[in-house]
């Protein structure tokens, strides 16, 4: 039997305050979403200025992100390739850049999704939340 890590109030607490300095370093008003290794939501926060869609699209980022094990991106990519067939693919949503899977010794044990800037901003953002464990 395998036996997995999980990610903690402690962790979550400090991905999440990472994230949030980094986007305010910059002055980027945003949500921040994780989600353990199921996609279930641990945390939402919405920063001030926030546009109210990224309350939605920040969830979806990160859920798509644990599920699939990779980053969002990936499917954004697959779809402009012109895979647009990929878009009845059930359950998966949030299909931008800027949901970035939590890895730890090989698998995933959850995901950061951040919507409100660019998506390679919102990327930049999870990854530095990502980079405080």
């Amino acid at each position: 039997m395998k036996q997995q890590a999980q990610l903690e109030l402690a962790d979550v607490k400090r991905i999440a305050a990472a994230a949030e300095s980094h986007a305010t370093s910059h002055g980027w008003a945003v949500t921040i979403a994780i989600v353990d290794g199921g996609g279930h939501l641990l945390w939402l926060q919405r920063l001030d200025g926030a546009p109210p869609i990224s309350a939605q699209i920040a969830p979806a980022k990160a859920h798509t992100a644990a599920l699939g094990r990779r980053e969002s991106k990936v499917y954004e990519d697959i779809i402009n390739q012109g895979r647009t067939s990929f878009l009845s693919a059930p359950g998966v949503q949030g299909l931008l850049e800027g949901g970035v899977p939590i890895l730890v010794d090989g698998q995933c044990i959850g995901a950061v999704g951040v919507s409100g800037v660019k998506s390679i901003e919102d990327a930049e953002i999870a990854k530095a939340g990502i980079a405080a464990l």
